[in-house]
């Protein structure tokens, strides 16, 4: 019993130190943001505390560029892209999971094999397509090459795999159309899954970074990305970090929000996917 103890105090302990260790970026983030620019620039020594905290870096953050547009240029480009990759994802996934078709598995496992692609060469042919047909300092050119995830759809697809066959013969016999059967029957049962896969989609838009910077010049449709390097670059004729860490804590938020909401929710459908039978 005392070693059964012993081992559970040394695993919370390990836990907690691995906790301080993940959060302590998140914590150094803020505090600098926190502190005045003529306090960060004095400390030849970083402290791990302030004195003298001051909001005024957020205030900062918001006049030197217009953080509150680029805050909703990247509202609009994620909801946009995650929505369209939703319908696309589902509409794939069931096309390989329940429709029969030749070639269907070599389809699939090429279909697969495009994860092994280099990020830089899918980044490079897609600025090739996206300004070849001038869609350059565009929202149709931000979120286009964003609409399509092959893990996503491989989610989903063994999500569907996982409802018994006899279900879909049987909506058949009864004159279901397979559009009836995705929305009625697979939707609402791989609903944790999909809830999943839009959340994961929404901080990975909300986190974009290089394509927003490559395909874009044009301050209309600068993202948060964006603006965050406008801060550093050129808000104030040098860097002030400060600035840029509290840019970068209001940006943060509502991610952190939204997985501290849905983090059940997440796991749910990660376990679901990877559990078949």
């Amino acid at each position: 019993m005392t070693n059964r103890k012993i081992k559970t105090v040394l695993i919370y302990v390990l836990l907690a130190l691995w906790a301080l260790i993940v959060l302590f970026p998140f914590y150094w983030m803020v505090l600098t943001s926190l502190k005045s620019y003529g306090v960060y620039n004095s400390e030849y020594i970083p402290k791990f505390f302030t004195l003298s905290p001051t909001l005024q870096n957020y205030f900062d953050a918001f006049s030197a560029v217009p953080l509150g547009r680029y805050l909703l240029n990247t509202l609009i480009f994620t909801v946009c892209t995650t929505a369209i990759m939703v319908v696309v994802a589902v509409l794939a996934a069931f096309a390989f999971a329940r429709l029969q078709f030749r070639g269907k598995n070599l389809v699939f496992a090429l279909f697969l094999s495009l994860m092994m692609l280099p990020n830089e060469l899918v980044i490079i042919t897609n600025f090739v397509t996206i300004t070849n047909a001038g869609l350059r300092n565009s929202f149709p050119g931000l979120i286009l090459p964003s609409v399509m995830s092959v893990f996503y759809v491989y989610l989903l697809k063994e999500n569907f795999e996982m409802v018994p066959d006899n279900l879909y013969l049987a909506a058949k016999v009864d004159g279901t159309s397979d559009m009836k059967y995705l929305l009625r029957v697979l939707v609402p049962i791989s609903r944790p899954t999909i809830i999943t896969i839009i959340i994961l989609k929404v901080i990975e838009c909300w986190n974009s970074y290089v394509w927003p910077r490559l395909i874009t010049d044009d301050p209309k449709f600068y993202l948060v990305s964006n603006g965050i390097q406008e801060i550093r670059q050129n808000g104030f004729g040098r860097e002030n970090i400060p600035a840029m860490m509290a840019a970068v804590v209001v940006i943060s938020i509502p991610l952190i929000v939204l997985f501290l909401i849905f983090r059940n929710k997440i796991m749910a459908g990660v376990l679901r996917g990877g559990t078949k039978g």
